[in-house]
């Protein structure tokens, strides 16, 4: 194991553990006003009237009339209102904020509030939406020519259901005008920058009139990314309408309500198969993405882009939208549209082998990708596939061939049991040249005169664990103690835009540039005075340029990998199910600190296997979420981790990543599913087949009772 990737205690352990980490909720000051949101309980309808009760001394309403600059939330498209204009499109869109000392008058001036509405019809499903947000399609070899010459074609139809971040600490934002009259916005967040931009345009300010602060943020698995500039500007905008200090946040069941979400999906698969080989891919993709646009763009592009799997596919057509609905708006989810369409791949081609009776495994291995092929934009790998040696340190981990063998013969008895395989990728940071043309990622390493190091980065740690590993580069690089290097959390008016965090990029795109304006600190080192070192993102040369209108290039510089196999046990009498192992070898190049991320992908491993079994939640027929509190929305607790086995895989280190990193945190939330479900179909009898995740108790009871699925 690298130096580096020796495990320290992460820095801000102690505080946590204590309980003197300050969150937003934490700030004791009798000045700070409550802030509630006014929400719409209506799915489409246009706004008629809000009668709001009179007001106590000390308390306030503010709406869209109070928002001084533009009443939209610039995030990609500018669609979402800070708050609502003349229609509400799903229940929950915020309407207005009362704000008030005390919190029961908060929420009692919110029940005496009426508002009149001109109900109107909202679509909920996504097969009834004519309105698409973004629709994106590309092509690759002769789709018409594969299919004309296949010796036979499947097709199917499979679907993925939300999926809640369900983070410790839920949405927080807090808001104050200082003496100086600028806005000063601090909170729960992941992108201070993002969250600056969208509340500049809101308030009308220029950029130095506005200061964004990441408090200690307490999880976001994506689902802070954009919806923090939301409700950043809300509380702004009330900062500035009062005049006082505006706190708002979320209890749990409003979090799970009406904040964004895992984009629902349907994807339809016809696969071409000519000699026994997968030849072609006619692949429609649709996800759900809500009311409002907020990421789904990006969502669906890298979703589209890891549609064919790890498979080599010559021939492709992937077709694909985000349909509008009157529901809550989706976003950034730990995985970022991949965990839907790798599901969809793996199980078709689990389909596939079953149907031409064979092996899935050792048939999804004649048809693997290695290092320069091209990929599904008709980009290259041109780094190593590590495939074949981690499903082999996989195979040892838990005898998979021996059990797939074993558990293929017929089973009876209250007990049956299965064991399945999934093999995949994940892009490690934004698609195509983002990073290059929209982020342009900077990064300042300051030397004080006493000779400490700050590093100055706008990314935010959010339990993943920066604040330990950004300074874990810095040192080793300059020879230094740990102690001798700060990694604060971001504040806008200190940091440069190093870029989201987000994406899998933090370590691999900022670590590397920390490590060279490291390089050259040291080369430049003065004792006794203080430096100040730029560095700033340039993309690696090697690189086929990635065109979006024609989806062709290199979408990412390299990939992370992941080989991952669950054994389960099915109950036949309750349709419950035991996952008896979960079996994980993860390619992240070199570990920047191997506690850290072995415990992320130890948790999104367990995350998927929620994913795919447990975690239901939908709508009712009027738009609303259902399943809003922990006692309808079930995730896997410390009761459900089952036996673990996790390898991080090191072979081959990505030479444009610090020391050979590459993206991790998003890796492990996205393979899983398609393994459970492989299990699942072996226990209930290899004739089941599996098109839906979640997959529940109730599901398991359907397919032994020979019911529709």
């Amino acid at each position: 194991m690298a130096t580096i990737s020796e495990s320290v205690r992460k820095r801000d352990h102690l505080a946590k553990l204590s309980g003197t980490a300050l969150y937003v909720g934490d700030y004791r000051d009798d000045d700070i006003l409550v802030g509630k949101m006014l929400r719409s309980s209506k799915a489409k309808a246009r706004v008629i009237k809000v009668k709001v009760p009179t007001l106590p001394d000390g308390y306030y309403y503010v709406d869209a009339k109070d928002v001084p600059g533009d009443n939209n939330v610039n995030i990609i498209k500018d669609d979402t209102p800070v708050f609502a204009r003349e229609t509400v499109e799903y229940i929950g869109e915020p309407i207005g904020m009362f704000c008030g000392p005390d919190k029961l008058v908060v929420e009692q001036l919110l029940k005496d509030t009426e508002v009149v509405y001109e109900e109107l019809e909202p679509v909920l499903d996504i097969d009834k939406s004519d309105v698409f947000f973004f629709e994106y399609e590309y092509k690759k070899g002769d789709i018409a020519k594969a299919f004309a010459e296949a010796d036979r074609v499947i097709e199917e139809t499979f679907e993925t259901g939300y999926q809640e971040q369900v983070y410790l600490e839920t949405q927080a934002m807090m808001a104050e005008v200082l003496p100086d009259g600028k806005v000063y916005i601090h909170g729960s967040m992941q992108c201070p920058y993002y969250i600056k931009n969208a509340a500049t345009r809101a308030l009308g300010l220029p950029p130095e009139k506005v200061r964004i602060a990441q408090d200690v943020t307490g999880g976001g698995f994506g689902g802070k990314e954009a919806w923090p500039s939301i409700l950043s500007c809300q509380v702004a905008v009330a900062a500035v309408a009062t005049g006082k200090k505006i706190r708002c946040v979320f209890d749990r069941r409003e979090d799970i309500e009406y904040t964004s979400k895992r984009h629902p999906s349907k994807d339809r698969y016809r696969v071409a198969i000519k000699d026994g080989r997968v030849t072609a891919m006619d692949i429609d993709i649709t996800y759900n993405g809500g009311a409002y646009t907020t990421l789904s763009a990006v969502v669906l592009q890298r979703g589209m882009i890891c549609a064919n799997g790890v498979y080599n596919v010559p021939n492709l057509l992937v077709k694909g939208r985000v349909a509008k609905t009157n529901t809550v708006p989706n976003g950034a989810f730990r995985g970022f549209g991949a965990p839907q369409t790798f599901f969809t791949a793996e199980m078709m081609m689990t389909h596939v082998a079953k149907a031409l009776g064979e092996d899935p495994l050792a048939f999804k291995e004649r048809h693997m990708v290695v290092q320069g092929d091209s990929t599904s934009t008709s980009g290259k790998f041109h780094f190593n596939v590590p495939l074949p040696a981690m499903i082999a340190k996989v195979d040892s981990m838990c005898d998979y061939r021996k059990k797939k063998a074993a558990y293929s013969k017929p089973q009876t008895g209250r007990y049956r049991r299965g064991i399945g395989m999934s093999l995949f990728f994940h892009g490690a940071g934004f698609t195509g040249s983002a990073e290059r043309d929209l982020i342009k990622a900077v990064v300042k390493l300051k030397k004080t005169a006493d000779g400490n190091v700050h590093i100055l980065a706008s990314n935010t740690d959010m339990g993943q664990g920066l604040r330990t590993t950004f300074p874990k580069i810095a040192a080793h690089e300059l020879g230094l103690p740990l102690e001798r290097i700060y990694y604060e959390y971001p504040d806008t008016d200190e940091v440069p835009d190093s870029g989201p965090t987000v994406a899998s990029r933090s370590l691999m795109n900022v670590g590397e540039l920390i490590r060279r304006a490291a390089v050259k600190l040291k080369e430049q080192w003065v004792d006794g005075e203080e430096q100040l070192i730029e560095e700033h993102y340039v993309q690696p040369d090697f690189l086929i340029p990635f065109s979006l209108d024609t989806f062709s290039g290199d979408a990412y510089p390299t990939y992370s990998w992941g080989v991952v196999a669950m054994e389960i046990e099915a109950d036949t009498v309750s349709g419950t199910t035991k996952v008896l192992g979960a079996y994980g070898s993860y390619d992240v190049g070199t570990p920047m600190d191997y506690n850290i991320v072995l415990g992320q992908m130890e948790g999104g491993t367990l995350q998927s296997i929620g994913y795919a079994s447990m975690e239901q939640m939908n709508y009712d027929n009027k738009g609303r979420i259902r399943n809003n509190a922990f006692s309808d929305y079930i995730i896997p607790t410390a009761m459900d981790v089952p036996k673990m086995d996790i390898d991080l895989y090191v072979a081959e280190s990505y030479p444009f990543g610090p020391y050979g990193a590459k993206g991790a945190g998003e890796l492990p939330c996205v393979g899983a599913p398609a393994a459970y479900i492989e299990a699942m179909e072996q226990a209930l009898g290899d004739d089941v087949m599996i098109q839906h995740i979640p997959f529940s108790a109730e599901d398991a009871l359907k397919a032994m009772r020979g019911g529709q699925l």
